[in-house]
């Protein structure tokens, strides 16, 4: 099977901490990392990890931390081509607490590849399955080459603009920056998801309305980051090889599962 994304990557620094501090408070970090990181490269990641290959279209900066993102994809095993702008890339700080939650901040925009670059978009034709995570409208006309095409609500935006019919949306039920409404889309995705978290989540898809529940971890909590995005990467692989629709639920949520249980981004 074929697997793609189209989306960004961020620099991140990981910081593992009891917990998060109060405004004003010094704490001390266990242990502090860099990796690759963001919707896009953990998606990417998690497909070459299901299928054996993944080819991941995005963008990076002109500076130290977009040299280093790019390289670190390709220590990772993925395919990755990128446009290049003439900007800083994008980093981020992340909280790792021992309650099992992820706290971001980001520093500077969002880089995504556009149609524009100099990038293998005509190869998307042959991809079975693509995670979309940014990217101009054209951009995600192009990913719409493949036979399965998968969203996040993140990009609404870009979504609404472009006009193609997803195969399935992604949406977080608690994160505001993540929602969408009946309507908002036109045509309509095929399939419309819900995250709830460690409380599963529910589904639109024609007519059809329904829930699905959280997977058991796999072993020891470790951290919630990815774990979304790991989700829509399984969830776009089990409907490229036909899944039917509770089936697919519940092999995305093992991903989503999965990823709790490694810390950070990869493990």
């Amino acid at each position: 099977m074929r697997a793609a994304v189209v989306g960004h990557v961020e620099w991140v620094r990981f910081a593992a901490v009891e917990r998060v501090p109060s405004p004003g408070e010094i704490i001390r970090a266990r242990e502090s990392w860099f990796e690759p990181a963001g919707g896009g490269a953990v998606a990417a990641v998690r497909l070459r990890e299901l299928t054996g290959q993944c080819t991941f279209l995005t963008a990076i900066g002109n500076d130290e931390p977009g040299r280093l993102a790019l390289e670190a994809l390709r220590a990772l095993g993925l395919d990755v081509h990128a446009g290049k702008r003439e900007e800083a890339h994008r980093q981020a700080f992340t909280f790792l607490s021992d309650d099992g939650e992820r706290t971001i901040t980001l520093l500077g925009p969002k880089l995504v590849p556009y149609r524009s670059d100099p990038l293998p978009w005509d190869d998307l034709t042959q991809a079975d399955a693509v995670y979309f995570t940014g990217g101009d409208a054209d951009a995600l006309r192009a990913a719409r080459q493949a036979r399965v095409l998968v969203a996040t609500a993140r990009e609404l935006p870009t979504l609404q603009k472009a006009g193609v019919e997803l195969d399935a949306l992604v949406h977080s039920g608690s994160d505001l920056a993540e929602r969408y409404e009946p309507g908002q889309l036109e045509p309509s995705p095929k399939l419309v998801v819900t995250t709830m978290g460690r409380e599963g989540g529910k589904f639109v898809a024609d007519e059809r309305e329904g829930t699905y529940a959280a997977a058991e971890l796999p072993g020891p909590l470790a951290d919630a980051y990815g774990a979304g995005d790991s989700f829509a990467a399984g969830l776009a692989i089990a409907l490229a090889r036909g899944d039917d629709l509770e089936e697919a639920l519940a092999f995305a949520s093992r991903c989503g599962a999965a990823a709790m249980t490694i810390r950070g981004a990869y493990g």
